[in-house]
């Protein structure tokens, strides 16, 4: 960006003139950046070279899920800015209609994809293999029999017809739930009616006629959709009325809860209440059959309160996140192949996690290296007579959680137990009250947060008597507490017993617990407390390297780059000619590569048979590396709305392995892609050797298992 400047020699001379880095062109859109994203996941099961069989249908599960979950936060977010009239427009420049807008242009073209690829492409390579999706129409009349004295025995029991008239007000329909319009006629009065039957939600969505009786086994696996068999005997829920047709439909309603914490007495019964209330917000999508007649649309419309912007055709099953259950066919040949990690730890210390740390710091990157060093740590800790206390951060642990187990027996064992529960962890509320009581009830001291703030971070400290004096251990983590997720999710594992962590950890769980207002940490980033700042200090740090050595370098890793205030500082630090390389899996709203200002900056992100999870911050710093590892992506929420932590890892061999990491991931020309300056992502392919980094960790933890 150049301009002239006329001189006292009148003589035209370039002077460099500073972006201007409010200009919305510079920026993606947030909504739209996900949408991008999970198109990346879609992609996964488009590809018939990415995945085995029934993995590919594993993707098709995730991007509807993924799709449902956006739906009900954040696209019920943007209805809501618009229906309140609020006209201000997003860093990038779009209103809350337009993106509206997009959003609808964008996902129906998503899921016309999607069902092309699992009817044309899925389902007959799946028949193929000998696993087929029949509609009872199809069968024999004595298979049909066979299914109809199976619905009246197993289904039926729990079905309910809800009647919709002058005396009958329009039945409640739960969130995701799935149902059918039935047009009826009386045969006695001749007068039409309308009823809704919900498809129960607590039976599996796929019938496998094998293991029902009336079936050969045969070998072939054949599904029948659940709908279809309630369709195909409404008469026994409708007798002596005329089925005239039925339809489809299933609805996504807002499931943000909202919580005045100032105002609510007991945080647990209060969340309690809202995840209920979920189940009843406004509808934020209505899902349709293309044969749905206009009378029974706009009927559903007015009494749903939607517009034709909530409607969505959809040719095929609604709402197929269903198909994970697939992966319980058991057909490995059909699915990626097993991998079961080493646990160094157990092999080289005889499974005493005590003695590895003070052994020295331990790293692990999971699911590379086992979680369960992590399961330990809280498991050993809980019989060892020489644990005192055992204070943890919980967010995500799923359900039955062997580390809740491992803390419910510290407490019984008479040990100082405090748990900060996050109850507000979206999606994982139901569990983490459950827990929380469990908790409770044996003894544990049991917090709920900050009040207006999630709490994010993955601590563990342990205090341990040796030899008269008190010992502190430390679990620092990038991921949740939860084994299942370990095995999926890419993310790092520090166990230290660092007194300079160990001083900041507990100055946190004192925060965290009681009334402390500590807000000065000597090494751990905190969110909302120094996040932000410190980060950009070392990007400016950088800007100075740069300028005297040219040497500064950035790599950072996280999951969502939205921070304006952290993306101009990266810009900035491009103009200056830093070399930066962001791996963003998900929501990136920086642009790469426009010349004048992001020209040094290269955005990838890798979608590949694991989550990637971990986030990493490496700086450079003039040959004297510095990096962090946490919780915390570069968002508003993670930086202003959270208790995050980023910690520094000291050690500098593991400084080089993770570095060495993350230069294997942007060498990545298989599973990676790169945004481009209009913000658009394509695969990466070049003439370099094929790069999997996520197959090459696979053999990598797989010699290293041998070599135990």
């Amino acid at each position: 960006m150049t301009l002239f400047m006329q001189t006292g020699n009148k003589e035209n001379v370039k002077v460099q003139a500073a972006p201007d880095f409010s200009d919305t062109s510079l920026y993606v859109n947030r909504e739209l950046s996900w949408i991008y994203f999970n198109q990346r996941v879609l992609h996964e099961a488009l590809d018939p070279e990415a995945h085995p069989l029934l993995d590919r249908v594993k993707f098709i599960s995730i991007f509807s899920s993924n799709l449902d979950e956006y739906f009900m936060i954040r696209v019920a977010g943007i209805e809501d800015q618009y229906e309140a009239g609020i006209q201000d427009r997003t860093i990038d420049g779009h209103t809350p209609f337009e993106q509206l807008e997009k959003i609808r242009m964008m996902v129906l073209q998503q899921l016309s994809e999607r069902n092309k690829c699992f009817y044309h492409d899925l389902v007959p390579a799946l028949q193929q293999q000998g696993i087929l999706f029949l509609r009872v129409s199809e069968l024999s009349v004595l298979q049909q029999k066979a299914l109809s004295h199976y619905f009246r025995k197993e289904i039926y029991p729990v079905l309910t017809p809800l009647a919709f008239d002058t005396g009958h007000p329009f039945p409640f329909m739960s969130n995701l739930s799935l149902n059918l319009a039935v047009e009826l006629e009386d045969e006695e009065s001749s007068t039409l009616k309308f009823a809704r039957v919900k498809v129960p939600s607590i039976l599996p969505r796929l019938l496998q006629l094998n293991a029902i009786k009336g079936f050969n086994d045969d070998g072939i696996i054949r599904f029948i959709w659940l709908e279809d068999l309630v369709e195909h005997n409404l008469a026994q829920l409708f007798p002596k009325m005329k089925i005239i047709q039925s339809h489809l439909f299933r609805l996504i309603r807002d499931a943000d809860i909202e919580i005045e914490e100032d105002e609510a007495g007991d945080l647990l019964e209060t969340i309690e209440q809202g995840i209920r209330s979920q189940r009843y917000g406004k509808v934020v999508r209505l899902d349709i059959t293309p044969a749905m007649p206009l009378s029974v649309r706009k009927l559903l419309m007015k009494n749903l309160e939607v517009t034709e912007r909530n409607v969505y055709e959809i040719d095929g099953a609604l709402g197929l996140g269903c198909l994970l259950d697939l992966l319980k066919i058991d057909r490995p040949e059909l699915k990626d192949e097993p991998f079961v990690p080493g646990n160094r730890i157990a092999e080289q210390f005889n499974n005493d996690i005590f003695s590895a740390i003070k052994a020295k710091d331990q790293l692990l990157y999971h699911p590379y290296d086992s979680f369960q060093p992590v399961v330990d740590f809280i498991s050993q800790a809980a019989i060892d007579p020489d644990v005192l206390s055992i204070k943890q951060t919980l967010y995500r642990v799923g359900s039955n959680s062997p580390i809740v187990q491992a803390l419910m027996k510290a407490a019984e064992e008479g040990k100082q137990v405090a748990v900060l529960v996050e109850l507000k962890a979206r999606f994982d509320e139901e569990n983490n009250i459950v827990w929380a009581r469990a908790l409770e009830d044996v003894g544990a001291h049991v917090a709920y947060g900050l009040p207006g703030l999630k709490t994010h971070a993955k601590l563990t400290l342990i205090v341990r008597r040796e030899q008269q004096k008190l010992k502190r251990y430390l679990h620092l983590g990038t991921g949740n507490y939860n084994p299942a997720t370990g095995k999926i999710y890419t993310d790092y594992s520090l166990f230290t017993a660092n007194e300079q962590l160990a001083n900041d950890v507990a100055e946190l769980f004192n925060a965290l617990t009681g009334y402390s207002k500590h807000t000065e940490y000597r090494k751990l980033l905190v969110s909302p407390i120094n996040t932000r700042k410190r980060i950009i200090e070392m990007i400016d740090r950088e800007i100075e390297w740069n300028r005297k050595e040219s040497k500064g370098r950035i790599i950072m890793k996280m999951n969502a780059l939205v921070d304006a205030k952290t993306i101009r500082a990266l810009y900035r630090a491009s103009c200056e000619g830093v070399k930066i390389d962001l791996i963003i899996r998900g929501i990136c709203c920086l642009k790469p590569g426009i010349p004048g200002v992001s020209e040094n900056i290269r955005v990838i992100s890798v979608i590949g048979r694991f989550l990637e999870h971990s986030r990493a911050y490496f700086f450079q710093n003039g040959g004297k590396g510095e990096l962090y590892l946490g919780s915390a992506d570069i968002m508003p929420r993670n930086l202003d709305d959270r208790v995050e932590t980023l910690f520094p890892v000291f050690d500098k061999a593991f400084i080089q392995v993770v570095k060495s990491d993350l230069d294997l991931i942007l060498s990545d020309n298989v599973k990676a892609w790169q945004m481009n300056a209009e913000g658009i992502y394509s695969k990466i392919s070049n003439d370099a050797p094929e790069v999997d980094s996520q197959a090459l960790f696979l053999s990598r933890a797989t010699l290293k298992k041998k070599a135990l």
